[in-house]
């Protein structure tokens, strides 16, 4: 009997994560052929709104597509039912301490959402120091730069932003290679 790593790694461990890796392709490819929005799993949507009008400031629509039409806020709310599932509460706290602070600096507000957008700039910089906002701004550039299958970075909205070539592999140009080996005497 072969007992070498390789042996194991390709052929025990290969077999043991085949479904779960054809079932992360399979939701992956599900999503991208949706045209319905994903239905959120912990966030309520009343609190999605709010919470995405903060990721718009954060990466806002100013010079290109920004956190809302990447779709950050679906990223988070799969990250709060996966990945940081313990982080739940500080989302809870800190979004209460957000409509606290906008009843107490704009009294006459319904809500984070409904404000202007200089108001918004001015409520993010009152929060900025928060434990929340820096989970949040971290969810934000995530999902933001992150593979589409995880439910942010929307068609690739973030990737296309920053010039990020999304191929299976990268090759060198034809002749890099020879050149190189011509050119040190080897």
């Amino acid at each position: 009997m072969d007992s070498t790593r390789r042996y194991w790694l390709s052929n025990c461990l290969g077999i043991a994560a085949l479904a779960e890796v054809a079932s992360a392709h399979e939701h992956a490819r599900t999503a991208s052929l949706s045209t319905t929005r994903p239905r959120f799993e912990v966030l309520d949507p009343a609190v999605a709104v709010e919470i995405e009008s903060i990721a718009a400031q954060i990466i806002p629509s100013t010079d290109g597509p920004g956190a809302r039409e990447a779709g950050v806020i679906f990223f988070i709310d799969r990250a709060l039912s996966t990945f940081d599932s313990d982080k739940r509460e500080i989302y809870r706290l800190g979004m209460l301490e957000v409509q606290e602070r906008r009843k107490e600096l704009f009294p006459d507000s319904a809500s984070l959402a409904s404000l202007p957008n200089q108001q918004q700039i001015a409520l993010v910089r009152v929060i900025e120091d928060s434990r929340f906002f820096d989970l949040l701004r971290v969810h934000t550039v995530l999902a933001f730069l992150g593979d589409p299958s995880y439910g942010g970075n929307r068609e690739r909205i973030g990737w296309k932003h920053i010039g990020f070539d999304d191929r299976m592999s990268f090759q060198p140009p034809f002749g890099y290679y020879d050149a190189q080996s011509q050119g040190s005497g080897e």
